[in-house]
C-alpha cells in the first residue's frame, strides 16, 4: 500500500502550535489505497513532542542529538516508509484535502516528480493573507523555478515548505540541504533542475508568523550568512543541470 510520510521537525515547539498541525492533518482525507504517516523527528532528546500529542498509530517519534533543522528532517526522511514525502513545519496548518491534491499532482501527471502549492500567512491576529505572483496552476517545467529565483534576487517563486517529493528523488539530491536556513530551498531548486514539479493553486498550507519563528530571527537575513548560502545552494542547481544536461546528449 503507497504511503505519503509528513516530515516535521521538532524542536521546543509550542504545544498549541503543534496541536494544530496535528488536527490539520488527522482528517485528511487522501485517494483509496493510500496511508498518511506522520515522521515526527525531534532536534535532541526530550520527548517533548511525544508529551504534547495524543496517542495515534499513524505517528512515528524520532529522537538523535542535536544537530539543526536540515539534519533533523534527513533523519526522519532516512525512517520514511513513504513513497513521497511532504514537509510540515512544527507550527504550519494545511489545508483539508492537500494530501489528496499532492498525490494527485505526482502519481497523475507522467514525469512530475515533486509538488507545491499556494500559501496563505497565518498573521498573530488569525488574519490570512496571500501573495500577488504565484505561477499559473500546472507543471512547471525543469528550470523555470531556480531562473525565477536567480532573476528575482533569491526569491522563489512558489513557497519550498509546501514541497511533497518522490523519496527517492528526495534521497538522491541529498535530501533536505544542510545549510544554516533555506534547506527547504535547496532541496526545491536541486529537484527544479532534474525534474518537472507542479503548483497547486488551491491553497495547501498556512504558514504562521509569529516572532518565535527561525525566519523572523535576525539572524536569517544577515548578509554575509544569507549570501554564503544563496552562493553554494545556486552552485548545487547549476552543476546538478550540467549533469543532467550531459546525461540526456
Amino acid at each position: 500500500m503507497p504511503i505519503l510520510s509528513v516530515i516535521t521537525p521538532v524542536y521546543q515547539p509550542e504545544p498549541e502550535h503543534l496541536m494544530a498541525a496535528y488536527e490539520s492533518l488527522k482528517d485528511q482525507e487522501i485517494p483509496s489505497g493510500w496511508e498518511w504517516e506522520w515522521m515526527l523527528q525531534e532536534d535532541g532528546s526530550s520527548g517533548v513532542a511525544k508529551e504534547i500529542l495524543p496517542e495515534d498509530e499513524r505517528i512515528r517519534f524520532g529522537q538523535g542529538r542535536k544537530g539543526g533543522v536540515a539534519i533533523t528532517r534527513n533523519l526522519a526522511l532516512s525512517a520514511a516508509k513513504g513513497q513521497l514525502v511532504k514537509n510540515l513545519d512544527q507550527d504550519d496548518i494545511l489545508t483539508s484535502g492537500v494530501l489528496a491534491r499532492d498525490i494527485q499532482a505526482i502519481d497523475g501527471n507522467d514525469g512530475v516528480r515533486w509538488t507545491t502549492s499556494r500559501v496563505l500567512d497565518l498573521l498573530p491576529d488569525g488574519s490570512l493573507v496571500g501573495f500577488d505572483n504565484d505561477p499559473e496552476h500546472g507543471r512547471l517545467r525543469t528550470g523555470v523555478v531556480v531562473e525565477h529565483w536567480r532573476a528575482h534576487n533569491f526569491r522563489l517563486p512558489v513557497h519550498p515548505t509546501t514541497m511533497c517529493i518522490e523519496r527517492k528523488l528526495a534521497v538522491a539530491l541529498g535530501g533536505w540541504m544542510a545549510v544554516p536556513g533555506s534547506d527547504d530551498t535547496g532541496l526545491l531548486t536541486a529537484a527544479s533542475v532534474v525534474a518537472d514539479g507542479f503548483f497547486e493553486s488551491e491553497v495547501g498550507l498556512h504558514y504562521r508568523k509569529w516572532p518565535g519563528q527561525e525566519t523572523a530571527m535576525a539572524r536569517h537575513t544577515e548578509a554575509v550568512e544569507w549570501n554564503a548560502r544563496m552562493h553554494l545552494i545556486s552552485e548545487r542547481a547549476e552543476f546538478l543541470a550540467q549533469a543532467v544536461a550531459v546525461a540526456n546528449r
